[in-house]
């Protein structure tokens, strides 16, 4: 499954945080180091077409697939 989005970046803090804006919401991702190990935290503001808990699901899926991307690479 796939999808396109556009969007404006409108807070770019290397390398710790992206925030951006699509489609008239926000989103903020953070990246914070310890231990030689990096958590990714996305904070969002839900749509109004789909159960939160879906949503979640979506936005988890996409980190899992990022991990699995940078891990092999």
């Amino acid at each position: 499954m796939g999808f396109t989005l556009e969007g404006i970046y409108g807070i770019v803090e290397e390398p710790i945080k992206l925030g951006y804006e699509f489609g008239g919401r926000s989103v903020l991702v953070t990246f914070d180091e310890t231990n030689d190990q990096t958590t990714v935290t996305i904070t969002f503001d839900p749509e109004t077409e789909n159960p939160i808990d879906m949503q979640r699901q979506g936005w988890q899926a996409i980190l899992d697939n990022y991990k699995n991307y940078t891990e092999s690479h």
